[in-house]
């Protein structure tokens, strides 16, 4: 029953009582009705989070309004089996037992205080117990320690052609495809996949990422990056410039059959698919530059003359396809424009040709983050007949810091890798974009999207939503990665708390050096 007087407390619960009171002005604006309607919520359950929790451990989660109400009539359930609840404290207490790995929705509600909630608990399989029951129902465990859980079926086979897999993710069971991926990650005990689903059975992500209808997405492993967050925050910090082509990213747990393999990035796949959900043609040629050859010149990375212009290319997508006359006619005349051009005919035509933007983006990047290998390999070029080209750079474990084999890197480097792309530098040579570039660079970082607070608040939230699941990581693959013997011998391993703090440093670090060395429109 509700009591009037409770209209006093606060302004939310004036509205709502007056309203269920039979008072209130129709003419006043002041309706009390929550967005559905019904009266606003007087309690707002705590805890309001999931809570998290592993087979075997004890759990007591205490439940109350953050509101300060008491809550004399709530309802609870139903309870897991093996849980009880404590209805003078309001306490529901449970040692989940040893085959119980899932996320269990329990409902909360307050009649008298128009309140309604469910309880997230998430039960972590006990990896490390002996006498640990693999998980049950992979369907039901759809969330690990605060992060989203994939399962594949089994290891495909290579890395050559996609076999039919079996994958679990969002409690959906999908009859997929996978092979694995990568160059460097087939050499890792945690392996890097490429997933495809049929488009009538899509993957989707909406509570995480804005990630849906996807048919391929890739997984990249984390082996190489013990912070786990270089990967994803590259991607993000690609986005927030705003790009013709936008890859999304974000973390997820894999399992390979019931067998914890940690945690992945998961991101998009560079296709014709991305390219129309960017409102691009999905006919169009996309190029990979596969090694440092596609350095837009005439001559190899080596120094050696290229056999053609093109080489360090391949082609992903597009007509013709590779190996056939013709296949990359677009980008030899490209790569030759830049490479041959005098300046004259360059400046008054290149933005005709390309994104000064986007291609500008692609260097503002690169040079901030450090990403040693993805200022001219890893990277996507695409083109079609109607537009200009556009560009997305990719793969960066070498990046924030560190090397492709873990090694620091300074965050004083001054790189603009001129050497390795000649588009970079041709484009600060221009008399109108390379001043606008500078200042594009100035502004991103004083107060556009790497502004030094908006990077360590990102970091904030990796960190609040990884740190659990990292602890759980590392705990897993710690020997192996000291061990692997691309880096072995390095003498300064951290922790993931040690690597995100180092992380973080170095970005700070980074971002003045930036300011002061590239982003200045006056040179």
């Amino acid at each position: 029953m509700l009591v009037c007087s409770r209209i006093s407390r606060s302004l939310v619960a004036l509205a709502s009582t007056l309203v269920a009171c039979g008072g209130g002005d129709p003419q006043s604006g002041v309706d009390g009705g929550a967005p559905d309607g019904g009266a606003a919520d007087l309690c707002g359950f705590s805890p309001g989070e999931p809570v998290w929790v592993v087979e075997g451990e004890p759990l007591s989660v205490t439940i109350s309004c953050s509101s300060g109400e008491a809550l004399e009539d709530l309802e609870i359930g139903p309870l897991p089996e093996g849980a009880s609840f404590d209805a003078a404290s309001r306490t529901l207490t449970w040692t989940p037992a040893l085959d119980q790995a899932a996320v269990y929705d329990i409902s909360l509600s307050s009649p008298e205080l128009f309140a309604a909630h469910t309880l997230q608990i998430g039960v972590a399989d006990a990896l490390n117990n002996p006498d640990n029951v693999p998980i049950v129902d992979p369907s039901q465990y759809t969330m690990e320690l605060g992060l989203p859980v994939i399962f594949i079926a089994h290891e495909p086979a290579g890395n050559e052609g996609f076999e039919p897999m079996q994958i679990t993710y969002g409690g959906h069971v999908h009859e997929a495809e996978a092979k694995l991926r990568g160059k460097s990650s087939l050499t890792y005990p945690k392996k890097s996949y490429a997933l495809r689903f049929d488009k009538f059975d899509a993957f989707g992500e909406s509570r995480f990422a804005d990630f849906a209808n996807r048919t391929r997405v890739i997984l990249t492993s984390t082996f190489d990056d013990n912070s786990y967050i270089r990967q994803r925050m590259a991607f993000d910090l690609w986005s927030r410039l705003e790009p013709s082509i936008d890859v999304r990213a974000y973390s997820a747990v894999v399992y390979r059959g019931t067998e914890y393999r940690g945690i992945y990035t998961v991101t998009d796949h560079v296709n014709a698919e991305l390219m129309a959900r960017n409102g691009l043609s999905d006919s169009a040629n996309v190029y990979k530059a596969e090694n440092h050859d596609a350095n837009f010149r005439t001559t190899a990375a080596n120094g050696s003359s290229k056999d053609t212009l093109h080489q360090g290319y391949s082609k992903t997508e597009g007509n013709p396809d590779e190996g056939e006359p013709g296949a990359f006619d677009d980008m030899d005349a490209l790569v030759g424009f830049v490479a041959n051009s005098d300046d004259a005919t360059f400046n008054s035509g290149i933005a005709e040709l390309i994104s000064v933007d986007d291609y500008a983006a692609w260097w503002l990047h690169v040079t901030f983050i450090l990403a040693n290998d993805s200022a001219g390999k890893n990277s996507y070029h695409y083109h079609d007949a109607a537009r200009t080209w556009r560009v997305a750079p990719w793969d960066f474990n070498d990046s924030f810091g560190q090397d492709w084999q873990t090694r620091r890197t300074d965050s004083q480097d001054y790189e603009p890798f001129f050497s390795r792309n000649r588009i970079f530098e041709r484009l600060q040579e221009h008399p109108v974009h390379g001043a606008a570039i500078r200042q594009r660079y100035r502004d991103t970082l004083e107060g556009g999207a790497f502004a030094l607070a908006s990077l360590e608040s990102l970091i904030d939230g990796y960190e609040a939503q990884m740190r659990l699941a990292a602890t759980r990581d590392w705990e897993r693959w710690e020997s192996e990665y000291r061990s692997f013997g691309r880096w072995s011998g390095r003498g300064d391993f951290t922790t993931p708390e040690e690597e995100l703090a180092y992380v973080r440093q170095w970005i700070a670090e980074r971002w003045q050096f930036a300011l002061d060395n590239y982003a200045s429109p006056d040179e």
